[in-house]
C-alpha cells in the first residue's frame, strides 16, 4: 500500500503498514541495567540484542563521549537468583564485573584487560559493593551443588589476593543489598527464608564491621513477619536509611538514635519488588535531603524530601517511568520513559532543573502523531477495582473501515509480583501502528498500588489475574473501543500462565500467545530454581498438601477448555520455566485438534535476548494473529507452522 500522508487510507485494522518493523525494534537497541557513579564519572550496563544479548559496561567520559568498557569476549551479567542484578561496581577508575559465561568476578583496571579475582567452581556472584578501605568487594554469592539446592551467603572478596574469599553472613535462605557505612564501621543487609519472597517478608540487619573485616553483633532493626524491608543505604553522616511496607506502602525510614523513624508517610511506593539485586529507588544528597522515585498507580515521579520536616516536593519532569536512580553532588541520573518518549538514560541538574538525555535505548524516532499514548483505565473486577493502560490503534496514514472495530491484545505482565507502566514502549507501538488495540493490565498482585493490592493474588493466582484481564477486555468492548469477537491475550512467564488459564477456563478470547509460560504448576513446583521454588506456596498453596488446587489451576489438566488457537514461544535453555512446560502444552493441545503453533529458540533463556530471535518471535505472533483473525498484514512475514489449521504454511511443528 502507498497511502497519501495527507489523506489517511481506510484499511482493515491489523493490516496497516508501519515504519516500526521488527528490525527497528532491535537494531541498535539496548536494554539498560544498573547505573554506577565513581566520583563524577558515570557508568551503566547495556544488554545488546544485536550482540547476542551481551552485557556491556559503558562509560560517559568527562568530554561527554560514550565508550564501551567491557571488551569483546566478555559479557557483564549476574545470574544469582537466575535474574541477577548488581553485576558491576566501580571505584578509583577500576571496574569490577561478573562475567556471564563463568559467573566469576573480574577486575578491569584502566587500560588493562579484565582479570578474574574469583574462581570458585559452581559459585555465582552479584550485588557487588566496593569496600575501598579494606581493598575488597562485598558481594552476594550463590554456591550451586549437584545434590541439593544452592546456598546463598554474603562474601568478602580480596581485590589484591585473587581467590581469597571469606564468608561474612550465612544461615538464611537468601541475602541481598549489602551496604557499607562511609567509615566502613557498619554493614547493613537483608535476608529472608522460604517460603517468603522478598516482597512478602524480609529482615533488615545492621552489623558492626570488626578490625579483620568480619561482621559482628548483627541486629534486626526492621522487617519480620508481614513486612518487607528493602534497599538499606547509608547517608554521608553514617545514618542508615531503608524502605519498608509496614504502613501498607513501601515508604522511607531512617534508623536514628536506635529507633525507626518514618521520613515521609505516603500512600505511594518508594521501592519495587526486588526481582533484581542492586535496585536503587532513592538517593541521599550531601545536604541530607533525599531524592526518591515515587510510584503511584503505575506511574513514577521524582520527589525531593526534607527529612526534618517530612515534606516531599515533586520535581517537574516529563517522565512517568523511572528506575536506577543515582546521584552525585549536582546531578541525578536515572533510566526514564514518558508517554511520548521511550526509555533513555537521563541526567537531571538538581540545581537548575535542566534535563539531558545521554543515551536512548532505541533509535526509533516517533513523531507525536505516530504515537498511541496510554489511557489509564480502572474497572470493576471481582469486587475490587483493577487497573491498566489502554492504547488505541494509531497511524497517521490509516483509519479503520467505517463500522469496524479493532482487534484487542490483552497484555498480562510477568512476575506476577511486578507491574507495567505507561512509558513509551516501541514493542507496543509495533502493534498499535498496525491497527491493533492493546491493553496492558496491572491485575491484582501488581506492585505500585500498596501491599494489600500486591498481596491480593495470594491463593488466587490463575483466578484473580485472569478475571482482571478478562474484565479489562470486556470493559473496552462494552465501551465500543474494540471488537468483542477478536480479543486475544498474550503474556510471558507468569503472564504466559495467565494467558493459558484464560484460554482454558474462560470463553472470552479468540486467540492467545504464551511466551515461556507455565502450563503445569506441579511440574513448576518440582522443577524450578531456588529463588522461586516456594513462590507458589503463597500464590497457590503449600505443595504437595494442596496438590488438588495445583491440578485444578493447571491448564495442562483442563484441555477441554482449549478451543481458541494458541501460539507458544519458548527459550531452549530456560531454567525458570523449563521448556518441557511449553513442549507438553503444545503436544496436548495439538492432540485435541485445536490450532496450535510452537517455536523454540536455541540459546535463549528466560526472556529473549538475541536480535534474530526477538524479530522472529514478534513476526511469528503477527503472522499468527493474521491467520486467526483473517487479517492480511502489510509485512512480508515468514510463515509459522500452525497445526490443526488449514492455512498456508501450516502443518506439524518440528518440536
Amino acid at each position: 500500500m502507498n497511502p497519501d500522508a495527507r489523506s489517511p487510507l481506510a484499511a482493515p485494522y491489523g493490516s496497516w503498514g508501519s515504519s516500526i518493523s521488527s528490525e527497528v525494534l532491535v537494531d541498535d537497541a539496548v536494554r539498560f541495567g544498573g547505573i554506577a557513579l565513581d566520583g563524577d564519572a558515570l557508568y551503566w550496563i547495556e544488554a545488546r540484542p544485536g550482540e547476542g544479548g551481551r552485557g556491556v559496561v559503558c562509560q560517559m567520559t568527562e568530554a561527554g563521549l560514550l565508550e564501551d568498557v567491557t571488551p569483546e569476549g566478555h559479557s557483564a551479567r549476574s545470574r544469582v537468583h537466575e535474574y541477577g542484578g548488581g553485576a558491576f561496581a566501580v571505584a578509583g577508575g577500576s571496574v569490577y564485573f561478573v562475567d556471564d559465561s563463568s559467573q566469576q568476578i573480574f577486575v578491569q583496571h584502566a587500560g588493562a584487560s579484565p582479570k578474574a579475582i574469583t574462581g570458585k567452581a559452581g559459585c555465582r556472584f552479584g550485588n557487588l559493593v566496593v569496600d575501598a578501605r579494606r581493598r575488597r568487594l562485598i558481594a552476594i554469592a550463590e554456591q550451586h551443588h549437584a545434590d541439593r539446592e544452592p546456598e546463598n551467603f554474603i562474601v568478602s572478596v580480596a581485590i589484591d589476593a585473587p581467590h581469597d574469599q571469606i564468608v561474612l553472613a550465612r544461615g538464611h535462605d537468601f541475602y541481598a543489598a549489602p551496604a557499607l557505612s562511609p567509615d566502613g564501621a557498619q554493614c547493613a543487609f537483608i535476608s529472608w527464608d522460604h517460603p517468603d519472597m522478598p516482597w512478602d517478608s524480609t529482615s533488615l540487619w545492621l552489623a558492626d564491621v570488626a578490625d579483620d573485616g568480619s561482621l559482628e553483633n548483627p541486629l534486626a532493626i526492621a522487617g519480620g513477619p508481614n513486612e518487607s524491608a528493602i534497599e538499606p543505604r547509608f547517608s554521608l553522616k553514617g545514618e542508615l536509611w531503608f524502605v519498608a511496607d509496614g504502613s501498607g506502602f513501601w515508604n522511607l525510614y531512617r534508623w536514628h538514635d536506635k529507633k525507626r523513624v518514618a521520613v515521609h508517610e505516603d500512600a505511594a511506593e518508594y521501592g519495587r519488588a526486588p526481582w533484581l539485586l542492586g535496585a536503587s529507588n532513592y538517593a541521599i544528597l550531601d545536604t541530607g535531603q533525599v531524592v526518591a522515585i515515587r510510584e503511584s498507580k503505575g506511574r513514577s515521579s521524582l520527589v525531593l524530601i526534607d527529612p526534618l520536616t517530612g515534606v516531599a516536593t515533586e520535581l517537574p519532569l516529563p517522565y512517568t517511568e523511572m528506575t536506577s536512580l543515582r546521584v552525585n553532588q549536582h546531578h541525578a541520573f536515572f533510566v526514564g520513559a514518558a508517554p511520548l518518549e521511550s526509555q533513555a538514560l537521563v541526567r537531571l541538574d538538581l540545581i537548575g532543573g535542566h534535563l539531558t538525555v545521554l543515551r536512548h535505548a532505541s533509535r526509533i524516532a516517533l513523531a507525536a502523531e505516530q504515537i498511541s499514548s496510554a489511557e489509564p483505565i480502572s474497572f470493576a473486577s471481582g469486587g475490587v477495582t483493577a487497573h491498566g493502560f489502554f492504547y488505541a490503534p494509531r497511524n497517521p496514514h490509516y483509519v479503520g473501515p467505517v463500522g469496524e472495530r479493532a482487534p484487542l491484545l490483552v497484555l498480562s505482565h510477568g512476575g506476577p509480583t511486578s507491574s507495567t507502566s505507561d512509558g513509551l514502549d516501541p514493542a507496543i507501538q509495533y502493534w498499535t501502528s498496525r491497527g491493533f488495540a492493546v491493553v496492558d493490565v496491572n491485575y491484582r498482585g501488581s506492585t505500585g498500588y500498596g501491599r494489600a493490592y500486591r498481596q491480593a493474588l495470594a491463593g488466587a493466582w490463575g483466578v484473580a489475574d485472569v478475571e482482571d484481564c478478562v474484565n479489562a477486555a470486556l470493559y473496552l468492548a462494552q465501551r465500543g473501543d474494540v471488537d468483542a469477537r477478536r480479543l486475544a491475550i498474550r503474556g510471558g512467564s507468569a503472564g504466559g500462565f495467565t494467558t493459558l488459564c484464560a484460554l482454558a477456563f474462560r470463553d472470552v478470547f479468540a486467540a492467545g500467545a504464551s511466551h515461556y509460560g507455565i502450563g503445569d504448576l506441579e511440574a513448576l513446583a518440582r522443577d524450578t530454581h531456588k529463588f522461586e521454588s516456594r513462590y507458589l506456596e503463597r500464590l497457590i498453596g503449600p505443595y504437595p498438601a494442596a496438590v488438588e488446587v495445583y491440578r485444578a489451576r493447571s491448564p495442562i489438566h483442563h484441555l477441554e477448555g482449549f478451543t481458541s488457537p494458541l501460539l507458544l514461544l519458548q527459550g531452549a535453555e530456560d531454567r525458570v520455566v523449563p521448556p518441557e512446560q511449553s513442549r507438553a502444552m503444545y503436544q496436548a493441545v495439538r492432540a485435541r485438534g485445536v490450532p496450535v503453533a510452537y517455536l523454540e529458540f536455541e540459546g535463549e533463556q528466560h526472556g529473549f535476548r538475541r536480535a534474530a530471535n526477538i524479530r522472529r518471535s514478534v513476526e511469528a505472533e503477527l503472522y499468527f494473529y493474521g491467520q486467526v483473525f483473517g487479517i492480511l498484514p502489510a509485512d512480508d512475514l515468514e510463515p509459522v507452522a500452525i497445526a490443526n489449521m488449514d492455512v498456508p504454511g501450516s502443518g506439524a511443528s518440528d518440536a
